[in-house]
C-alpha cells in the first residue's frame, strides 16, 4: 500500500516541508512534498535512507503510518536537549589555517565555528541545515549552547556562535527568549533554538557563594534556560556520572540549585551522578530535568537514571527526556530499543513526566568532501581530528556493541518515525503531544522568569 493518495492539504496542514512516507509491498519506497509555499527541496538521499531503516525495523500499518506522519506534523516538537543540524567546514579556508600554522586549540575552535555557523554564512549550508530541520518536523531544540564545563568564558564561545546564527537568520530560524514564542514560532511556521549550557558558569575566584554564582543571572540574560549541574566528573557543586564514587550534591551545589530556581534557570541533572541527581531533587523548589538519559532498570549504563532519581525528578514537576546513544539504550539500540525505554517511563511514572532529547545532530552531506581538503598532519592524521581526551570527556570502560543498523534508525531527521512509533504502541495522541514538547513547553513556563 501507499500513502500517495492522502490530501496534501489535511496532512501539510500548518506543516511545510514534512515528508510524506509510504511502504510499497515488500520494501519501503519513500517520497516526498511540500506545501506550495516551501521554499525547501524534498528531504535528500540521506535523510531518507534513515526513514527506510526505521521503517525497516518498526514495520508499521498503513493506518499507523498516515496517522503518525499526521500527528507529528501537527504537533508542537520541542526536543529536551539536542543540537541543531551541524555543517560542513570549509575546507579551503581550514586548509589556509593548517598552512598559516594554527595551533591546534585554534583549529578546534575553527572546526567548531564553522559546523555552527556556516548555515549563517554559505548558501549551500543553508539550504542544507532548513531542509534537515524541516524533514525532522521539529520548531525547537533546547540547544547546547555552551562548551562542557564551569568557565565562563569557555562556555560563552558556542553561546555566541548560536547568538550569531539566530540573529542572521531570524526571519525564519531565532532565538527563543521565552516559552511563548516556541508557541508561536509553530504557528508561523518558523524554527527557533532555546539555549541551555552544559555547566554552571563559575568566576572560580572564591571569595563568597552571592559573587560565585553571579554569573548564572549573567548567562540566564545572554538567553541561557537550562545548565548542568556537572558534565560526567566532579565539580564544586557535586559528582558526574563518570565518577567512580558518587558523593552526592554539595552545600554550594545547594546554592546553586537555590540560585537558579531564583533567577528561571532549569536545573539539569543528564550528565550528573546518581546520588547528586537525587539530592538535587529533593533540593529544587521547581521542575528539573535529566533532559538526555535513559532508564537504567532496562539497561543499567551510567548516563542512565535508576528508578529511585527518575522517581524524585518527577516529584519535582519534572521530566525524564530518552536520548539517542544506542550503547547507552542497550541491546540492539535502535529505534525500537529507544521506544522501549519512553514506553518504561510513560508507564512507570506518567506520560506527563517523558520528554525526548536525542543528543546526536544531522550531519552535513557536504561534509565529506571538504574534509579531503584538509591536509593530514605528519602523523598522519586529519587537522580535522585534534580533540583529545579532554578531562570532562573521560567515560568509564564501554563496551557496549549496538546492531550496525541502530544509528542511521536514530537519525535525528527521524523524528516522524518516533512518533509513528509510539502510535503502534497504542499511545493516546495527547499523551503523545506532551513527549513531543508539550512537557518541556510546561517545565519551561513553570521556571521562566525576568527581571529578578
Amino acid at each position: 500500500m501507499s500513502i500517495e493518495n492522502l490530501s496534501r492539504r489535511r496532512f501539510l496542514k500548518n506543516s511545510a516541508g514534512v515528508v510524506l512516507l509510504g511502504a510499497a509491498a515488500q520494501s519501503v519506497n519513500i517520497r516526498s512534498a511540500r506545501a506550495a509555499s516551501s521554499p525547501l527541496s524534498p528531504p535528500n538521499e540521506k535523510i531518507q535512507k534513515a526513514r527506510e531503516v526505521a521503517l525497516s525495523v518498526l514495520k508499521p500499518s498503513q493506518k499507523d503510518l498516515e496517522h503518525g506522519l499526521e500527528l507529528h506534523a501537527n504537533s508542537l516538537v520541542f526536543e529536551s536537549y539536542g543540537f541543531s543540524p551541524r555543517c560542513a567546514v570549509d575546507g579551503d579556508a581550514f586548509r589556509a589555517a593548517v598552512e598559516a600554522g594554527a595551533s591546534d586549540a585554534e583549529l578546534v575552535d575553527l572546526r567548531e565555528e564553522m559546523s555552527m555557523t556556516r548555515s549563517a554564512t554559505n548558501a549551500a549550508e543553508r539550504k542544507e541545515f532548513l531542509e534537515a530541520f524541516r524533514a525532522a518536523g521539529v520548531t525547537c531544540i533546547f540547544q547546547n549552547a555552551g562548551e562542557e564545563g564551569n568557565d565562563p568564558m569557555r562556555l560563552i564561545k558556542r553561546l555566541a556562535r548560536f547568538t550569531f546564527t539566530t540573529d542572521v537568520l531570524h526571519d525564519e530560524f531565532f532565538k527563543a527568549v521565552k516559552p511563548d514564542d516556541i508557541v508561536a514560532a509553530k504557528k508561523q511556521g518558523k524554527l527557533c533554538l532555546y539555549f541551555t549550557a552544559n555547566g554552571v558558569p563559575l568566576r572560580q575566584h572564591w571569595n563568597n557563594v552571592r559573587d560565585e554564582l553571579g554569573f548564572i543571572r549573567i548567562f540566564h540574560q545572554l538567553g541561557i534556560r537550562m545548565m548542568h549541574l556537572t558534565y560526567n566528573r566532579r565539580n564544586p557543586l557535586g559528582d558526574g556520572c563518570g565518577e567512580p564514587n558518587d558523593g552526592g550534591l554539595s552545600d554550594f551545589g545547594r546554592a546553586a540549585i537555590e540560585e537558579m530556581n531564583r533567577v528561571g534557570v532549569i536545573v539539569d541533572v543528564a550528565h550528573t551522578g546518581w546520588r547528586t541527581s537525587l539530592e538535587a531533587a529533593k533540593t529544587s523548589k521547581k521542575p528539573m530535568v535529566a533532559s538526555h538519559t535513559t532508564a537504567a532498570s532496562l539497561h543499567r549504563h551510567f548516563r542512565g537514571k535508576p528508578d529511585e532519581v527518575i522517581r524524585a525528578i518527577c516529584d519535582t514537576g519534572g521530566l525524564a527526556g530518552v536520548c539517542c546513544i544506542p550503547r547507552f539504550l542497550g541491546g540492539a539500540g535502535d529505534i525500537s530499543v529507544f521506544l522501549n525505554h519512553i514506553e518504561y517511563i510513560v508507564k512507570k511514572f506518567g506520560a506527563d513526566h517523558t520528554a525526548i532529547g536525542m543528543d546526536v545532530g544531522y550531519s552535513s552531506r557536504n561534509e565529506e568532501a571538504e574534509r579531503k581538503k584538509v591536509p593530514k598532519r605528519a602523523d598522519g592524521r586529519s587537522a580535522l581530528s585534534l580533540s583529545g581526551a579532554r578531562w570532562e570527556h573521560l567515560w568509564p570502560p564501554d563496551i557496549a556493541k549496538t546492531a550496525p543498523h541502530a544509528e542511521q534508525s536514530l537519525a535525528w531527521t527521524n523524528w516522524p518515525m518516533f512518533t509513528v512509533g509510539m502510535v503502534q504502541r497504542g499511545f493516546k495522541d495527547d499523551d503523545i503531544r506532551k513527549i513531543l514538547g508539550g512537557n518541556i513547553l510546561r517545565v519551561a513556563r513553570a521556571n521562566f522568569a525576568l527581571g529578578t
